[in-house]
């Protein structure tokens, strides 16, 4: 019997995303400055007020506050009636050193052999429903939210939006999990106030939304997904009515409160961990990401239809304590005897070919340079990789690749691994 299965996003402006965007940009200033950094940063959003917390161990010079004002103000929070601004809301800053306690679980003096910086459990997924190996729904959360957000920026349709928005899509799937349909899309957007009655007003937010916003975002879209819109979807736009007051006067925000948002959208699973304002050395971000790497190159070179691995550390101890991988019964790769490989062997596999120390993590992915800023909002996974070129502290120019986890740079050899 078909089923249903829902995922959601939330835009730069939503009150917890500002708290990630503020986090990582502020790693990245650590590192633009000291590649080495050690950096936990954690901030607080709500009415005109911005904190933040957290532990560093650094030789960079940063000035926290002029970050925070500058990432408020290129989210859109710059106008006195948003009662958060960046040009007027109140800063505190609250980062102090990092615990030698921690530190020294770190660092070793062969820099390969560096300790993992936490306890715990990290997962990776890939699946082929997607051209960037992602869950459906998830990836069309994202995508109407990034286009919303476009729109706003050019400002001349749809003028009245303001930063805060959430989506969410469900999708209808067939037995053998192919998707059918969109079932439900719902989208709510922060707006100006409206010199119409409210009614008048959802109407035409309403309007724009389902004859500018999807238009737009299913011309983006392959013609496989184009054939799910159909005339049957239903648009849940604004539900709650007028959302004049939002962002982080209309609810507070926190680093890390969008974790499933960041990931897979509830595909999956999730070791509980958050990413922003965290240094690579913190395993919760960086195996997270190498993980994603994995599974996303084993579904890209045909050894599964999905893919999920998981790897856990010890605190200070570099190599694993173990790694998992599941196929959910898609394996398309075969064994000596020609029957489909077990998750255990591919697993065995997966240990082989990729090196899930963190140093080595660091190294494969170019973790240390500042380039997590982008992360911040609208997905960490599923996105293209690029490059980025960041004024440098001795006055040059250097440019650095982004999303490298989303490479497929590994697919060759685990073909050749795997007899694909």
């Amino acid at each position: 019997m078909p089923y249903l299965f829902t995922s959601e996003s939330v835009s730069e402006g939503h009150p917890d995303k500002v708290a990630d965007q503020i986090s990582d940009a502020i790693l990245d200033e650590y590192l633009r400055q000291d590649p080495s950094a050690k950096v936990a940063c954690e901030t607080l959003v709500t009415t005109d007020f911005a904190l933040v917390a957290g532990e560093i161990k650094s030789t960079a010079h940063v000035e926290a506050e002029a970050i925070i004002r500058d990432t408020i103000r290129r989210i859109g929070y710059n106008k006195p009636e948003y009662l958060f601004n960046a040009d007027t809301c109140e800063v505190m800053n609250r980062l102090h050193e990092q615990s030698p306690d921690i530190n020294q679980g770190v660092v070793r003096q062969a820099p390969e052999e560096q300790g993992a910086g936490d306890q715990g459990m990290m997962f990776g997924y890939a699946t082929n429903e997607t051209e960037n190996y992602m869950p459906l729904a998830l990836d069309l959360s994202h995508s109407l939210l990034l286009e919303l957000a476009t729109i706003r920026k050019v400002g001349t349709e749809m003028t009245y939006l303001r930063p805060d928005a959430k989506s969410q899509v469900t999708i209808r799937y067939s037995d053998d999990h192919h998707p059918e349909a969109i079932e439900t899309i719902v989208i709510s957007t922060q707006h100006d106030e409206f010199d119409e009655s409210e009614e008048v007003m959802l109407a035409r937010i309403k309007e724009d939304i389902v004859n500018i916003l999807i238009p737009r975002v299913k011309a983006k879209l392959s013609t496989d997904v184009q054939a799910l819109f159909t005339a049957d979807i239903k648009h849940h736009i604004n539900p709650t009515g007028k959302f004049v007051i939002g962002g982080p006067h209309g609810d507070s925000g926190l680093t890390g409160r969008k974790i499933i948002v960041d990931t897979y959208g509830g595909k999956g699973a999730h070791g509980g961990g958050a990413f922003s304002g965290k240094d690579s050395s913190k395993v919760d971000r960086s195996a997270a990401y190498a993980t994603r790497h994995i599974a996303k190159n084993l579904v890209a070179a045909g050894v599964a239809e999905q893919a999920l691995v998981q790897v856990a550390y010890a605190i200070g101890v570099a190599k694993p304590v173990g790694l998992y991988v599941t196929t959910y019964g898609t394996t398309k790769a075969l064994g000596p005897n020609g029957q489909p490989l077990t998750d255990g062997e591919i697993a065995t596999k997966v240990n082989e070919l990729f090196d899930l120390r963190p140093y080595a993590i660091v190294e494969r992915l170019g973790l240390r340079n500042p380039i997590f800023g982008a992360t911040a909002a609208y997905g960490h996974m599923g996105r293209q990789p690029g490059t980025v070129t960041v004024p440098m502290p001795d006055g040059t120019d250097k440019t650095f690749e982004t999303f490298t986890w989303e490479k497929l740079d590994y697919v060759d050899r685990i073909k050749e691994a795997f007899g694909l």
